[in-house]
């Protein structure tokens, strides 16, 4: 379902992404690891459109969207939930949820997005008046993603989804994410929590330096000594 083929990305002059190619299944869990400074970030942004700086092609069931805008892509059906959330802490979390709904086609839906979506995340149902700012960080970050369930996505990214939060939120996260796919979303998480990344997805890729530098079942990476000694500690 998505693509990345022979993908270069830059900071100014300085380059980030080299070479990268990876693919998504539909349906799958992906998972994208490495230490801190890899790229995995950059990769999630230039896969948003949020880097313009860059060579090669980025491909949602077959189509070409390297030349999309931002905005564009969440109409495709491919939609980011960025590292630190990004929320509008001001707002409600109604406020927040609805302006997940801002393309044409997930405007039309928004009552039945919001009924799933509540459905999905009850919490959310009950804080709905509460100003986002004033919720727990793992509260946040389910209204970071149910607001991403808004645009109706078929492609969700997730970026470090699991930063900072206390460990029954970082069980409950990797639960609604295989809830997630159960429903038939397909899913790419850049995540440096591995254990729980490579036990929960079905493939993943190791990106170190900007270059992709292993790849295989989340399972048997995560038995995989290499992989174990660079970012594992062990």
């Amino acid at each position: 379902m998505l693509e990345v083929r022979n993908l270069d990305a830059f900071y100014g002059a300085m380059q980030v992404l080299h070479g990268v190619n990876l693919a998504v299944g539909a349906g799958e869990i992906v998972g994208l690891v490495g230490a801190n400074a890899a790229g995995k970030s950059s990769l999630m942004f230039t896969l948003a459109g949020l880097r313009t700086t860059h060579r090669g092609a980025v491909l949602l069931d077959g189509d070409d969207i390297s030349g999309l805008s931002p905005w564009e892509r969440p109409s495709r059906g491919l939609v980011l939930v960025p590292e630190r959330r990004r929320l509008f802490p001001f707002m409600s979390v109604l406020e927040n949820l609805e302006v997940g709904a801002y393309a044409p086609t997930a405007r039309a839906a928004l009552p039945q997005s919001l009924e799933e979506v509540f459905a999905l995340l009850p919490v959310l149902a009950e804080r709905r008046r509460q100003v986002a700012g004033s919720m727990s960080g793992g509260e946040q970050q389910m209204l970071a993603i149910g607001r991403a369930l808004m645009a109706r996505p078929r492609v969700l990214l997730l970026d470090e989804p699991t930063e900072g939060l206390a460990p029954i939120y970082v069980k409950l996260l990797f639960g609604l994410i295989i809830d997630l796919r159960r429903k038939g979303l397909t899913v790419l998480i850049v995540e440096q929590n591995v254990h729980h990344v490579l036990r929960t997805a079905d493939r993943a890729y190791v990106l170190e330096n900007g270059r992709i530098v292993m790849q295989g079942e989340g399972a048997s990476l995560l038995n995989d000594e290499r992989l174990k000694t660079a970012y594992l500690g062990l």
